[in-house]
């Protein structure tokens, strides 16, 4: 019985598209993002709603890449991503948004065919295991789209 990973998968997709405790869920918040505030920074200087979604984005791809044991070829250039240098041109809502939920349903997708060992698993690049990194893109998902909602507001 693979009771853990069934919870997180649950978790994940009820944060991410149902209707968690906290509120409502990541994609509706984000679908509903004025497209005329997405790159407009605070104080000149803060994040941006668009550097938030991409910032969302890297952490899935790279929780999406660790579940697949892709080797990182340059993990600096990896981490550069992390807060990455948004362009307009190549970096706009509509493309963040639709890669974020591809990479969720893939991470779902592979989740579904691993047991709750797998949890256990050290997350190759880093000092923690599975049941960690996951719980923790549950978290970060909710900890940054609260700051999407605020930020929608403010602006």
């Amino acid at each position: 019985m693979n009771k853990e990973i069934t919870a997180i998968i649950s978790n994940l997709e009820n944060t991410l598209k149902g209707h968690p405790w906290y509120g409502r869920s990541v994609y509706e918040i984000l679908e509903e993002t004025d497209k005329n505030k997405q790159y407009i920074r605070p104080n000149g200087k803060s994040h941006s709603l668009t550097d938030l979604l991409y910032h969302m984005l890297t952490w899935a791809e790279f929780t999406q890449k660790r579940i697949e044991k892709e080797p990182i070829a340059d993990m600096d250039a990896f981490n550069e991503l992390d807060w990455r240098q948004i362009d307009p041109d190549e970096h706009y809502w509509q493309k963040g948004l639709a890669d974020l939920k591809k990479c969720h349903e893939t991470i779902i997708e592979l989740l579904h065919v691993k047991d709750d060992d797998f949890l256990d698993e050290k997350v190759e690049y880093r000092n923690y295991n599975f049941r960690f990194l996951l719980n923790g893109l549950i978290q970060h998902n909710i900890y940054h789209l609260g700051q999407v909602a605020f930020l929608s507001k403010l602006l």
